[in-house]
């Protein structure tokens, strides 16, 4: 189906749409011993096979409303759908499981009218019957009371109209609502599956995507199967599996053998190990993302903003980045927003405190710590993330005499501890949509403390002031000016050390085709724009 044959009002184009900037323009695909690069979709042919695609990490979560990082999102991606979605360049939001839409003059009410040709899969609780406006009231007032990320905070409820028609009820104007359904969060599931299978709904996912969940074994891997009665282009794949091989040198082995088809997260040596590799070939782009260290600005030693302060200025951003990324997979950056968003200031940059470890150890002793302090420090178990913890380690200790009590766990258990403030300094990265709500309101405003996104408790009055404000206007340059402000107002508190930002990093066989990375780092299999294939 081509985006162009499905009518979208003007008014809903206009004030739907959200821009992507920067990054997109930066696009960098490096092609390695092919004679053509395996994202190129025009040599895309219907092979049949399973796809073998590695993840970094292990999903806990398949439940939509309980789901808080991108390894669980590749697969909710390809097993259900939301009401419209972005485009793979991230320039703008076109249409999905809805047609078109309009929104009300006060910004109040989205009307979406719906495809009339959707079934779910077949489940356990249900045969596979059409999918109407009661799946998706269901679905997102579910996201909008349940969900772990608050993803939804800004619905009130919704009207069915008729099968085909809803409306969507907004507690006040939110020019970020298209964007927020397009998030993995707010699919569409059957409510029969979700109430049958209760809390174990996620180990049995349903939803009307181009794959059937077959079977799901944490920390192993999502088995996939095609969905013969998708409502978009076939499928050109038997099924996909996505495979949990957090050591980045085991996933390109993998890659090597055979027995993977695609590797995400490429880091290290790894990254020229691809490139050396006729039969392989390196895909890079700059990444919607950020790396970062935030600091608990309720409780402990970093409830003091100068120790806060202390710690930024004893931290050399070059020796992390140069630590973690030695093969140019990132960048130095310093603010909590990525240069692709257009919500990004460079001026704020020079607001952020200068590394300047003799001054920090001043500051620290001012705050009255000469002696230095233990701090807890958590992440989430990743070769990155033993990297920086090590790195991070001996900096503080040699700087401030600051001794790092190490919590390393998986992605779940990691998740709930940073959500519930017992960290002093939780470490992680941060990737989502160009719009800089995605960012500045999910870390920074006070409706989030106790999410994951503002598990330090960062909560400042002017700066939920700018951020709601940032949100009532639809004119994005407008949005853009409040957004600004409040970046430059969040920097001021200190409360976050950013040390980089990392590029989109994947390695694929080259019997891979059709295959297209995305800055969000999200992975795509099947939807308007591609259709991957993998030849024998």
């Amino acid at each position: 189906m081509n985006l162009d044959d499905i009518r979208l009002s003007r008014r809903s184009f206009f004030r739907g749409v959200t821009l992507f900037g920067t990054a997109v323009a930066g696009v960098s695909l490096v092609g390695c011993g092919g004679s053509s690069s395996s994202s190129d979709s025009s040599s895309s042919t219907s092979g049949g096979g399973t796809l073998n695609v590695t993840l970094s990490a292990s999903p806990k979560y398949l439940d939509p409303c309980k789901y808080t990082g991108v390894y669980e999102s590749q697969v909710i991606n390809n097993v259900a759908d939301t009401l419209v979605t972005y485009k793979m360049d991230l320039s703008e939001i076109g249409p999905n499981l809805a047609t078109d839409w309009t929104i009300s003059d006060d910004g109040l009410t989205y009307t979406f009218n719906l495809r009339g040709d959707v079934k779910f899969q077949a489940g356990q609780y249900q045969d596979g019957r059409a999918l109407t406006a009661n799946d998706v009231k269901y679905s997102l007032e579910r996201s909008a009371t349940e969900s772990s990320m608050n993803r939804l905070s800004m619905l009130d409820h919704c009207n069915v109209v008729s099968d085909t028609q809803i409306e969507c009820v907004l507690k006040q104007p939110a020019s970020s609502f298209l964007t927020a359904l397009t998030d993995a969060g707010n699919v569409i599931v059957p409510q029969e599956e979700v109430e049958g299978w209760g809390d174990s709904f996620g180990d049995h996912l349903v939803g009307s995507g181009p794959f059937s969940l077959k079977t799901f074994t944490k920390d192993q891997q999502s088995e996939l199967v095609r969905n013969d009665n998708y409502w978009g282009e076939k499928p050109n794949l038997d099924g996909v599996n996505f495979k949990v091989i957090t050591d980045t040198t085991q996933a390109v082995n993998a890659l090597q053998t055979g027995d993977a088809d695609v590797t995400t997260d490429v880091s290290g040596e790894s990254i020229q190990v691809v490139k050396d590799d006729s039969n392989l070939t390196l895909d890079q782009k700059d990444a919607l993302h950020i790396g970062y260290c935030y600091m608990n600005q309720v409780n402990g030693p970093c409830a003091d903003q100068n120790v806060r302060k202390a710690i930024l200025m004893a931290v050399d951003r070059d020796e992390i980045v140069n630590g973690i990324w030695q093969y140019g997979e990132g960048s130095v950056a310093s603010l909590p927003l990525p240069k692709g968003s257009w919500g990004y200031d460079a001026s704020v940059e020079d607001d952020v405190p200068a590394y300047d470890a003799d001054a920090a150890k001043q500051l620290l002793s001012d705050a009255g710590y000469p002696d230095g302090m233990t701090l807890s420090y958590y992440y989430s178990t990743s070769t990155t993330g033993d990297k920086i913890a090590t790195i991070l380690q001996q900096q503080l200790k040699n700087a401030l005499n600051i001794d790092l009590d190490i919590h390393k766990s998986d992605w779940g258990t990691f998740s709930a501890d940073a959500a519930s403030g017992v960290a002093d300094i939780y470490s992680m990265s941060w990737t989502w949509y160009p719009d800089p709500y995605f960012f500045l309101n999910k870390l920074f405003s006070s409706t989030e403390v106790g999410a994951l996104g503002n598990g330090a408790g960062f909560s400042h009055s002017e700066v939920d002031e700018l951020l709601d404000k940032a949100l009532e206007v639809t004119d994005q340059e407008e949005r853009a000016t409040y957004y600004k402000e409040a970046l430059k107002q969040i920097v001021s508190y200190d409360p976050i050390l950013v040390y980089g930002s990392r590029k989109v990093t994947t390695g694929l066989s080259n019997k891979v085709s059709g295959f297209e990375s995305r800055a969000d780092q999200l992975v795509y299999i099947v939807n308007s724009e591609v259709n991957v294939s993998k030849s024998a």
